[in-house]
């Protein structure tokens, strides 16, 4: 049998902004979710990549956060981004999906927390290269990241060449961190995957968010692995996904639905 086409669908938030989704078929015993890192979207290579193998192991919605690709609206860099991540859930539970669990990657890695944290409503969490702590500027590549994020003409460059439209302005009130939503998230099943070749965030902050995190939870440290879907290797995306299989069978552990 042919693997059915994916169709694109158009999700919208409880806010009113339009998402846009994909969903690529698979056994209706779980699904992932896949919440791509900033700049990025669904149809960035390395996103398709991580979508099309974990496909191999399950139903798969991966999606343009807001301000990101073809969605609408402007990037909350991981405040609002909840709204998003929570419509797509919402959507493969209606399609069906026993268990969802979301794989997150950098900042897609902290909305995949926070989400888990406040929202609930899923069945499994992996954190992928994500930040355990706001406003990290402690290597060159985030320092790119905030001139990105704090200054008129970084917003424009990521509008022009990036297609990510970036609110200008603070953060009122300052969301949840990541390490204080990771603390949230129990009984549902936590893995942290990060690399000890990490760019954007040394290993000290999937530590923070281990050491905040409850049982049941497991850190992968990886020898070699750089940041979020452009490192992650096949292998390790069958490793998740065996995690995964394994954290939402029924005898593993509670289902974390609210």
């Amino acid at each position: 049998m042919t693997q059915p086409a994916a169709k694109v669908q158009i999700l919208v938030t409880d806010d009113g902004v339009p998402i846009e989704a994909v969903h690529l078929a698979g056994d209706h015993s779980l699904a992932f979710v896949v919440a791509h890192g900033f700049t990025l979207h669904w149809r960035s290579p390395h996103v398709w990549r991580v979508a099309s193998h974990l496909n191999r192991h399950g139903g798969v919605a991966v999606f343009d956060f807001r301000g990101h690709g073809r969605s609408g609206g402007n990037s909350t860099l991981g405040d609002l981004e909840i709204k998003d991540l929570d419509v797509v859930v919402r959507y493969l539970r209606e399609l069906g999906y026993e268990q969802v669990v979301t794989v997150g990657f950098s900042m897609g890695a902290s909305i995949a927390l926070r989400h888990a944290g406040l929202v609930r409503g899923v069945d499994g969490v992996i954190s992928v290269s994500g930040p355990g702590r706001w406003y990290y500027k402690g290597t060159p590549s985030m320092r790119r990241v905030h001139w990105a994020v704090e200054h008129k003409s970084g917003r424009l460059v990521a509008k022009l060449f990036l297609r990510t439209r970036i609110r200008a302005g603070r953060w009122d009130p300052v969301p949840l961190p990541p390490a204080d939503a990771a603390a949230l998230i129990s009984p549902t099943p936590l893995l942290i995957v990060h690399g000890d070749r990490d760019l954007y965030f040394p290993s000290d902050h999937a530590d923070q968010l281990f050491e905040a995190a409850r049982e049941p939870r497991e850190l992968w440290v990886e020898t070699g692995l750089g940041h979020a879907e452009s490192a992650v290797s096949g292998d390790l995306l069958d490793r998740m996904a065996k995690w995964a299989l394994a954290a939402t069978a029924p005898t593993a552990s509670p289902n974390a639905v609210a």
